[in-house]
């Protein structure tokens, strides 16, 4: 993602050499400014295209474990923004071709309405009895055998808060208390932020919602089961759970 000169547009169109030097089809390029204020251009590249000389092409979730964190983060930015991209070229409003206004809005060319990329807010909880146990699903729709913490998308109307009762009410039957906030985490797949919380048992013994989770229970710290990796926020809550519960134990 190489930087940008000051004086490019926030979007233009270009066309490449392949391999063989004969050249490519145009591409739709974005620039975008990353979270430290630096100028990088993204483009999405066809399945039928081949890596250059000592490169690879690899998917989001890969590259985490390739790139520096906030390489990957950059990644993942322009992933959502590629994603927005693709599915706002007319406008909701009238029909009407959508221009890049800036490098997060567009503008309709007829009508003047503006857009911005819109973000699936979800809220993830580590729910603990004691210092020991902590609440673990695995959801239908993983795509391996981890088990993961209770999540869900926040609904209009509420607070995070509200929704992390909601989620671990409607998917266990467990009532929580000492709700509090540990992190977010963006979750470019393809257009997410994940907001963590701790939460206590209070009362209510496990009723899966078989709609959404296949399997869950209490789970003691020193056996758990296979976990999400690295890469999600799951995975960083279970191990922060784990060491300051160890640290308490060294007091």
């Amino acid at each position: 993602m190489p930087p940008l000169s000051a004086d490019n547009d926030n979007a233009n169109d270009a066309t490449g050499s392949t391999n063989d030097g004969t050249r490519s089809a145009a591409m739709h390029i974005l620039n975008i400014t990353t979270a430290d204020g630096e100028r990088v251009a993204t483009y999405e590249v066809g399945t039928d295209r081949q890596a250059e000389d000592n490169a690879v092409f690899v998917g989001l979730r890969r590259s985490y474990y390739m790139l520096s964190l906030a390489d990957y983060i950059t990644a993942g930015k322009c992933a959502e923004l590629l994603h927005w991209d693709n599915r706002t070229h007319y406008c909701g409003r009238c029909g009407g071709h959508m221009s890049r206004d800036t490098d997060i809005s567009k503008r309709c060319d007829d009508c003047g309405n503006t857009v911005w990329p819109l973000l699936s807010t979800a809220v993830i909880v580590l729910v603990h009895r004691g210092d020991k146990d902590i609440l673990l699903v695995h959801a239908n729709n993983f795509r391996s055998d981890f088990y993961g913490l209770v999540a869900g998308f926040v609904e209009t109307g509420e607070t995070l808060e509200e929704a992390v009762r909601r989620e671990v009410l409607e998917e266990t039957g467990l009532h929580i208390r000492n709700i509090s906030y540990y992190g977010s985490q963006p979750w470019p797949y393809p257009c997410g932020l994940m907001v963590g919380f701790f939460a206590e048992y209070d009362y209510g013994d496990i009723t899966l919602q078989r709609s959404e989770i296949a399997s869950g229970g209490w789970f003691n710290i020193d056996r758990l089961p296979r976990i999400p990796d690295k890469l999600s926020i799951a995975r960083r809550m279970i191990d922060d759970f784990i060491k300051t519960r160890d640290k308490r134990q060294e007091i």
